[in-house]
């Protein structure tokens, strides 16, 4: 009898850190013993690994069986561990060498004839194991998802006899493949996006040049205007213009996915997200939680778009707990037993009416609202949440909606998007990071204004009362606006135009 010592892997928000399962196989009485904090799916590993290695003809250790995960004091969770248990009791009772277990991981659910399921997570294991240098072993099913992460070694198995066989040396198992829609570049437009096109827009000339400049900054958006006026369909065009996920984000945006209640779906492997809440969410689902934290709606839309519709009719605590990771571009989530931090990097698109009923200045008169409800209404939002808002739009009726025909004239995505990513390069090369990223040694560095135009913003500040920190944030939107020109230096127009977003109160204003 023998101890045997097999790399697996836990999860802890988007992290994998290494659990080693240690499986000791002693005399006495048969029994088997689990130790180091596992939950109720971790502890039924014992009855489902015992009936894997016998329906696959292994012999099962007629002693104490001891199994250590360790860590000891981190908790463990899932059916992921069930693969490396039964290699460790195969090990550990003489009828596998152990010789090459130090130089894999692995992880699966097995099933009672041997089969390996697929698990949640596997992503940041693979980024993991990658890191350390191991080799995976996942199961077919995770095979795709594991591939993406191409520095690895990753190879995906079909059941239990087809790992060991492989250890053994008597065949081999395949490495593991990304599916054909996952590893294709497409250059011409973002993969997989079906938010529709910006020339269905009609007319709106003002907002589709305020989506632009948010989409080649990072900025964030609000849109207020009459029911029907095209808020929504402009907030769903936003991702179609945006700049291409680079290798990185879309590694960072996959291991989110990974870990959240829904999974990964391939087929969108660098397709930026666009997260779409109904103002009934609660804290919980728009930043994440429960007692083993999962991923909100912010973390899922990390690198991508969170658009939330009737802004106002959102609860005001659910909006306020935005404010902290619209600065930190991450969220914390503590609790008695557990702790998990998830990346929230996303870009804010809001819509709103003027009023509850929707046609407060609507020139046919149909508002009937008075100011008390309007000004209600309007304070459900609050001045700090505004102020972190950079471009304040309206959306007004057109004079003539039918005047022609959706994209007659209007310019489409494409177009659009190759402009934003222009821009957005210049901001890359200067700065490292999108204008909107900019802290305040950057905004001294590379927003540099002129005595005149210093002035020209202090006159505007003190006349529309923006804060410092909006006064900050019309600087980058200036400096966006100044990169979509190709000018190096940003000028009064610039500047006046990102003055006009912020001067249009959709609110209560800025705070």
């Amino acid at each position: 009898m023998s101890l045997a010592r097999v790399y697996s892997r836990a999860g802890v928000g988007v992290t994998a850190p290494l659990v080693t399962v240690e499986v000791h196989a002693g005399g006495g009485l048969a029994r088997m013993s689990m130790v180091g904090l596992p939950e109720t799916a971790v502890r039924e590993a014992k009855d489902r690994v015992k009936a894997a290695l016998l329906n696959c003809g292994y012999a099962f250790p007629p002693g104490h069986i001891t199994i250590s995960l360790a860590p000891a004091d981190l908790p463990k969770e899932g059916s992921r561990f069930d693969l490396p248990i039964a290699l460790g009791i195969i090990a550990a009772s003489a009828q596998l060498d152990d010789h090459h277990l130090h130089e894999c991981e692995f992880i699966g659910e097995l099933s009672l004839g041997g089969e390996l399921h697929p698990v949640r997570g596997v992503l940041p294991v693979a980024i993991e194991a990658c890191r350390a240098g191991r080799k995976l072993v996942v199961p077919r099913g995770n095979g795709a998802e594991a591939a993406l992460v191409r520095a690895g070694r990753q190879y995906s198995a079909e059941n239990l006899l087809a790992v060991v066989g492989w250890l053994q040396g008597r065949e081999p198992l395949p490495a593991a493949r990304m599916l054909a829609t996952a590893k294709d570049e497409i250059h011409t437009g973002p993969p997989g996006f079906d938010g529709g096109d910006l020339r269905d827009v009609i007319g709106q000339h003002q907002a589709r040049r305020a989506l632009e400049v948010a989409a080649a900054g990072g900025h964030n958006l609000l849109f207020s205007g009459p029911p029907g006026t095209g808020k929504t369909m402009l907030a769903s065009r936003l991702p179609g213009i945006l700049p291409p996920l680079t290798e990185q984000e879309a590694l960072d945006t996959a291991a989110v996915a990974s870990v959240s209640q829904v999974g990964l779906d391939i087929s969108r492997w660098r397709v930026r997200s666009f997260r779409a809440p109904h103002h009934t969410a609660s804290s919980a689902a728009m930043v994440g939680g429960g007692s083993r934290p999962r991923p909100g709606e912010i973390s899922l839309a990390h690198h991508g778009v969170l658009f939330l519709d009737e802004l106002p009719e959102f609860n005001r605590n659910v909006l306020e707990v935005l404010r902290e990771p619209l600065e930190s571009g991450r969220i914390v989530i503590a609790r008695a037993a557990s702790y998990a931090e998830f990346p929230a990097r996303f870009q804010l698109v809001a819509a709103m009416n003027p009023c509850p009923c929707g046609y407060a200045g609507d020139p046919g008169g149909r508002c009937h609202c008075t100011a008390d409800q309007v000004q209600r209404y309007r304070g459900r939002i609050s001045g700090p949440l505004l102020d972190r808002i950079d471009l304040h739009v309206e959306v007004a009726r057109p004079r003539r909606p039918l005047l022609s025909p959706p994209g007659a004239s209007a310019e489409d995505s494409a177009t659009v998007r190759r402009r934003v990513i222009t821009a957005r390069e210049l901001q890359l090369d200067r700065a490292g990071l999108p204008n909107a990223g900019l802290d305040s040694a950057g905004l001294r560095l590379h927003c540099r204004l002129g005595g005149e135009q210093q002035r020209f913003l202090e006159r505007a500040a003190a006349r529309i009362g923006l804060s410092p920190r909006g006064c900050q944030r019309v600087l980058k939107v200036a400096r966006t606006v100044a990169d979509l020109d190709s000018t190096p230096e940003i000028d009064s127009s610039h500047l006046a135009e990102a003055i006009a977003y912020r001067g249009t109160d959709c609110g209560n204003g800025p705070g």
